[in-house]
């Protein structure tokens, strides 16, 4: 079973192997999660040209998240679909329990980690993040295959066997308990948004600038080598343990802009070896959606 990340290397052996069964004994199914938030069609787009043989487009704004839904499971601009949602959705993909789950983008593992979190979140222990994304898969001599005016009318058939929701595996983290908790030795916030909008000097997608007083910043970013793919677990630790400064990793709450790129921040820690922490999916954007919630900048 993979559970963090999957080589491209990897994953073209289990994709040659047995076709429909991998080697680990499960089904496979790929998810493509490119995306844009500038241009939210654009990911769509770059799916019909080129993705992985047999994957699934899975789109961030209404796949991944439950806009104007009372049943969302967090606020902000990417608000997180209830559990029984989504597993719906899972189900309509003809998504099981048994299956393997391999999630990319092609935007520098910028979005398919929210996937990856969200499959966890479910009790879905067996998916894995493409290290590297479409780019590693290319480079290393991997198919692509583009989607003809046939393939994009085809109607995905429904799994016969429904996927079952299990215990949580990953924590979400609400705005109320965040506020709660805030300043406590107990709760460390990462945030992983980019230094000029963790310090508020620009902030282009929400109405207020700055970040949760307290918070550490931790770009996700920097996750990365210089090839796109995730630094050595190695690497990952040093950095992680110089951020929190002898804090406790399982006080860790990330946090991001919309609960998107700070899942990319959860993996980094767990392949370090420092556990998985929670995830407050509202981020900055449910934070700064009430004036009365305290605000830092600089």
């Amino acid at each position: 079973m993979y559970q963090t990340l999957i080589s491209a290397q990897d994953l073209d052996s289990l994709l040659q192997s047995a076709k429909a069964v991998t080697a680990t004994g499960k089904p496979i199914m790929v998810f493509d999660c490119s995306f844009d938030l500038a241009k939210p069609d654009i990911g769509q787009q770059q799916f019909d040209e080129s993705h992985l043989p047999s994957a699934v487009y899975v789109n961030l704004d209404t796949d991944l998240s439950s806009k104007n839904d009372l049943a969302a499971a967090s606020g902000g601009r990417h608000p997180l679909p209830s559990r029984e949602t989504f597993a719906v959705w899972l189900t309509n993909k003809g998504f099981t329990n048994a299956h393997q789950a391999i999630v990319y983008d092609r935007n520098g593992s910028m979005y398919s980690g929210r996937l990856w979190w969200m499959l966890k979140w479910l009790g879905h222990e067996a998916v894995a993040v493409l290290d590297g994304g479409l780019q590693a898969w290319q480079a290393n001599g991997g198919a692509v295959q583009s989607s003809t005016k046939s393939t994009k009318t085809k109607k995905t058939t429904a799994s016969e066997t429904p996927f079952a929701l299990s215990n949580a595996l990953a924590t979400l983290a609400t705005v109320d308990g965040v506020a709660q908790n805030l300043g406590k030795s107990t709760q460390t916030i990462i945030d992983a948004r980019g230094i000029p909008r963790f310090r508020g000097d620009v902030e282009p997608l929400d109405p207020t600038a700055g970040h949760i007083p307290g918070a550490l910043n931790r770009p996700f970013t920097e996750n990365f080598d210089t090839t796109g793919k995730f630094k050595s677990a190695e690497v990952l630790q040093a950095e992680y343990k110089q951020l929190l400064a002898g804090r406790d990793p399982s006080g860790v709450v990330h946090q991001c802009g919309s609960g998107v790129t700070a899942a990319a921040n959860i993996l980094a820690m767990e392949l370090a070896g420092l556990g998985r922490q929670a995830l407050f999916a509202g981020s900055w954007s449910e934070w700064c959606s009430d004036p009365n919630r305290p605000v830092a900048q600089g």
